[in-house]
């Protein structure tokens, strides 16, 4: 028998109409989303017309969409899968779809959601106890779905390794999003377990990391954002920002010597978790008694929003493959341009010298805080708008749904 669900049948926060429609969508190879062209500077296809409307008797889905089961969605501070989650649940109800959010306790969406956990586990993210527990017992209310007679048409994994390494114990086809970077670590487990699951990269930088066997199988669907939750700041103040998890691979102090080198003021915000103290203890927290460093600690919400449009920059000084980089939307959304390192996928959301500037290291990076008055802020938002926004990315996830339903078919 499969364990008991708690059902939380709540009601419709505010749903946003669809915005205009973005810039056209083209299948490439393997890919739902637009590839790079050559040089990786944008997505190849943005001036195209926007793609006919889906005919009107066209199948809506019943989606189950699996969030990870360590923080409520949405997250009510740091949680940028759960953001997506929230994002992606949003748009797929808005467009008519019967989706179940199966999620951590106290999350709230328009979406039906349940709750297979008593509790969230906030301190304990990635172990592995918690993660199985949830898509275990996940899996068994699909299961039970089915035998009811009112089968799920696909399931969206936003775990970690647990239901793609059970895939193929469902009936149901898996979509699987890969919300951190393919490594040496994990590349074994995914040629093992690949071919269980449709596999989605949320950049063409992540992608081309993946195991080659993979790599021509793996669709690519950015993070998705809704702009006009994001405010516009067209006056900025005069300092700049860092906004993040502090961890080395982040920056925070390649950061401080960059703006130290510019003269300007910067701004370090974001929380410091376990295992991190030592590296905030010696790299960041000696540098607050200077004039031009303050920590304003995690900040959400409204306060989160109020960092980046009244800052003139944010700084991206990463030293790895960082497979997206939420907050390098977000910023520009509110017309704020990114100044980062060029790796990863800032390659591809940061077009240098229209919504930002792509540099090689602290030196560079002080002399591009000098050039921000060559950036438009409005042309900030609107690439974003182009390329991010909700209801663009939703369509590129339900191309993927359906060739996922239609490959089990």
């Amino acid at each position: 028998m499969a364990p008991s669900i708690e059902s939380r049948g709540l009601p419709p926060r505010g749903r946003r109409a669809a915005g205009p429609g973005a810039p056209g969508m083209r299948m490439a190879g393997s890919h739902v989303f637009p590839r790079l062209a050559p040089g990786g500077t944008r997505w190849a296809g943005e001036a195209d017309a926007p793609p006919a409307p889906p005919a009107q008797d066209e199948q809506k889905l019943r989606v189950a969409v699996l969030a990870p089961p360590w923080i409520p969605v949405p997250a009510p501070g740091y949680g940028g899968i759960e953001e997506v989650v929230r994002l992606l649940c949003d748009g797929l109800v808005a467009g008519g779809h019967r989706v179940t959010l199966f999620a951590a306790p106290d999350s709230h969406s328009p979406a039906e959601v349940h709750t297979v956990l008593s509790a969230p586990h906030p301190d304990e993210i990635e172990r592995s106890l918690w993660e199985a527990d949830h898509v275990a017992r996940a899996f068994d209310a699909i299961d039970a779905a089915a035998r009811i007679g009112d089968p799920f048409d696909v399931v969206h994994d936003h775990t970690g390794f647990t239901a793609l390494a059970m895939a193929n114990r469902l009936d149901t086809p898996l979509v699987h999003t890969l919300h951190g970077p393919f490594e040496s670590g994990n590349a074994e487990f995914y040629e093992a377990h690949g071919h269980k699951a449709r596999i989605v990269a949320i950049s063409e930088s992540q992608r081309a990391s993946a195991p080659a066997r993979l790599r021509d199988d793996i669709e690519v669907v950015p993070n998705p954002l809704a702009v006009d939750e994001w405010p516009f700041g067209a006056e900025p103040g005069d300092h700049v920002l860092w906004i993040g998890r502090i961890a080395p691979i982040k920056g925070p102090h390649r950061a401080i010597r960059a703006a130290r080198r510019a003269g300007v003021e910067l701004l370090i915000a974001g929380p410091v978790q376990r295992g991190d103290e030592e590296f905030y203890a010696r790299e960041v927290e000696p540098h607050l008694v200077d004039a031009g460093v303050r920590y304003v600690g995690e900040q959400g919400g409204e306060a989160k929003k109020t960092l980046y449009r009244q800052a003139r920059a944010i700084l991206m000084p990463i030293r790895w493959v960082e497979p997206f980089g939420l907050v390098m939307v977000e910023a520009m959304a509110c017309g704020t341009p990114v100044i980062a390192f060029a790796e990863g996928a800032a390659t591809e959301i940061v077009l240098d010298g229209e919504n930002g500037f792509l540099v090689d290291d602290e030196d560079e990076m002080a002399l591009a805080i000098g050039r921000l008055g060559e950036i438009d802020r409005r042309r900030c938002r609107q690439t974003v708008a182009e390329r991010y926004d909700v209801p663009r990315v939703v369509d590129g996830y339900l191309r993927v749904y359906r060739h996922a339903v239609g490959a089990r078919a």
